[in-house]
């Protein structure tokens, strides 16, 4: 079995193969990737859709000299198997493993590292004009999707690279109808015409319409079926050739090759582990995920309130809005992976009295500062934002994880900002921030909830204020008390059990429960704050703030993620990794506790030290 495949450890073994090779390779790559995936998990749909060009990117380019630029870097399988990672395909995405996206640092044929969208003909082009000013005799490869298309900021480079016209840059365009939701917008129907106007052109002579590539100042060619090689190898080999701009549009089929993902390219975009021959069955959870509980209040809010509008950046399906869609399409928008565009799009619709939620990811979020300061908080809009995937995600590692949100929003004035202890609250947080008016941002985790029941009625949870969950039972000691915030509530109640510490849930990042905190530092000796967020900037230094402004001296621990970006894992392993589970955070209490000589049944010394640690 992949006795072809098992002969190729980097593109020279490829480039030795002859042509007629090629196909059955194909076969074996494309079913090798089944196999891996089905028994590791990981992203599947897109990476079924890109295998013969992948080898016929490495057979034409002399790489790793040659330069390839794979856009959002999910479907780089192939990439990875032909140059040296067949082997270590075994732990993609695990702890210690291999990335599932491009990784400079992981190989010479990574040429830049991608996970978010639309950036790969921005790098090609930085690279192709480094080799010109450096006198380097190399080509720059950029391949990127209709649906990372849509992203403003592949606009921006398009423009960019079309002024320059002895430019050794080649841009792929891969269009299979897809990014993980299927593609949207006016892009997507001009596609539709130039492969409508190819065949008008082959068959009855008729002039073709506008090209928006051509207009761009780039030699168009295409479209062209991007699974037959005996038609890619050629063309790319008559590129290579040609100097300037150059966009090659391929048509490919995400799933291509196993019928299940073809079929249903969405669900087979990243699965978990999964049998090839059954497919993947129905999950059974016991407990609603974060997400489902947003998509059931949003539309429990839409039923009630016709303002409700609802706005996403290409992730219907990850963020829970299959649903909404289904139930009120006039009032659901999927704008493309154009987070900067969407923001402000939700700034007009509440302009104008509507009440636009923006589902999102926290890591995606980041792409819009801008738009979120200059555009919504300025202008004090009432925006709800639910940002999924605050904290850690697991297997999809440094680029994806939710770590920076609390850092970079608590600093901009007008917005409040929540995080929820488990499903109940966040409904209820959900409702309240739809109800202020002003923008108002709800953070929750990746993954299942601690099964807490949902009240079916929506309360407005009173702003700014914390709750007390427990409170210790010592009379003598060292008293400590820990205050948690969002998803570390669950684990900071059992750590509270072991080692009766005070417990309070303090529910709001911004406004700070001020009045909580000086109330927890008067009582008690030592002060832990938990966030699932960077400690730099994070809501710990906000409770430090506030402890110096009103002029009380606290030790006092934070814990949080360190000054280093997380990687890929499952995210039991990357939390306790972080000191962020309960035995973590039990060992950081005792050994903060310990460096002090202080103990849970001894009186302390006076102390005014703060001290951070992740």
């Amino acid at each position: 079995m992949f006795e072809l495949l098992k002969t190729i450890d980097s593109p020279s073994d490829l480039r030795r193969l002859h042509p007629t090779a090629l196909g059955p390779l194909a076969d074996e790559l494309r079913a090798y990737i089944l196999h891996s995936v089905a028994s590791t998990g990981g992203h599947l749909s897109a990476n079924l859709g890109t295998v013969e060009l992948a080898i016929a990117l490495h057979y034409v380019f002399d790489t790793p000299d040659d330069r390839i630029v794979w856009d959002v870097g999910h479907q780089t399988y192939a990439h990875k198997i032909l140059t040296g990672r067949r082997e270590a395909m075994s732990s993609i995405r695990q702890l210690g493993g291999i990335s599932g996206f491009p990784r400079r640092s992981e190989s010479s044929y990574d040429a830049f590292g991608t996970a978010h969208s639309s950036t790969s003909i921005s790098a090609a082009l930085g690279m192709a004009l480094a080799a010109c000013n450096k006198k380097e005799v190399r080509h720059c490869v950029a391949v990127i999707g209709d649906g990372a298309l849509s992203g403003g900021m592949a606009y921006e480079a398009l423009n960019n690279a079309g002024g320059h016209k002895d430019l050794p840059l080649l841009v792929v365009l891969n269009d299979n109808d897809m990014s993980i939701s299927p593609s949207v917008g006016a892009l997507r129907q001009h596609l539709v015409e130039l492969a409508l106007d190819r065949k008008e052109v082959q068959h009855k002579g008729i002039i073709p319409s506008v090209n928006l590539f051509k207009s761009l100042g780039f030699n168009y060619i295409g479209p062209i079926d991007g699974h037959n090689l005996c038609e890619l190898l050629p063309v790319l080999q008559s590129l290579k050739d040609l100097r300037g701009p150059q966009l090659l549009h391929i048509v490919t089929e995400k799933g291509h090759g196993y019928s299940p993902a073809a079929a249903d390219p969405i669900q087979y975009h990243g699965p978990g582990k999964f049998n090839p021959i059954e497919g993947i069955l129905p999950s059974v959870s016991i407990n609603q995920t974060y997400t489902q509980v947003f998509s059931e209040w949003l539309c429990d809010e839409a039923e009630r309130d016709p303002r409700v509008v609802a706005i996403t950046p290409a992730m219907r399906e990850g963020s829970g809005l299959v649903a909404f869609e289904q139930r009120f399409p006039e009032r659901y928008f999927d704008v493309g992976i154009a987070e900067q565009h969407a923001l402000t799009f939700a700034a007009g619709l509440a302009c104008e009295g509507l009440r636009p939620v923006v589902a999102i990811y926290s890591t995606f979020l980041q792409r819009a500062y801008d738009q979120l300061i200059h555009d919504i908080a300025i202008q004090n809009l009432p925006v709800v934002f639910a940002i999924d995937r605050a904290g850690i995600v697991g297997a999809d590692g440094a680029t994806h994880t939710g770590a920076f949100d609390i850092a970079y929003l608590r600093c901009v004035p007008n917005l409040t900002v929540m995080a929820p202890g488990d499903e109940n609250e966040c409904r209820q947080m959900l409702h309240t921030a739809l109800l202020h008016d002003g923008p108002a941002i709800v953070r929750y985790p990746r993954g299942v909830g601690s099964g807490q029941v949902r009240q079916p009625q929506l309360t407005r949870l009173p702003l700014g204020k914390g709750e007390i969950r427990r409170i210790s039972g010592q009379t003598t000691g060292c008293r400590v008390a820990i205050l948690a915030f969002g998803s570390m509530l669950l684990p900071a109640l059992e750590a509270a059990e072991a080692l009766d510490a005070s417990l309070a849930n303090m529910r709001f990042i911004k406004p700070l429960d001020g009045a909580l905190i000086e109330q927890l530092a008067g009582s008690h000796d030592v002060l832990v704050i938990l966030e699932e967020g960077c400690v730099m900037g994070g809501v710990g230094s906000a409770c430090l703030e506030h402890l110096i402004t009103t002029g009380l001296s606290r030790p006092v621990l934070q814990l949080g993620f360190a000054d280093q970006f997380i990687e890929h894992g499952t995210s039991e392993q990357l939390l306790a990794a972080s000191g962020l589970d309960v035995a973590g955070i039990i060992a950081s209490i005792q050994g903060f506790l310990t460096e002090r000589s202080y103990s849970l049944i001894e009186t302390p010394p006076p102390s005014s030290s703060l001290h951070a640690r992740a």
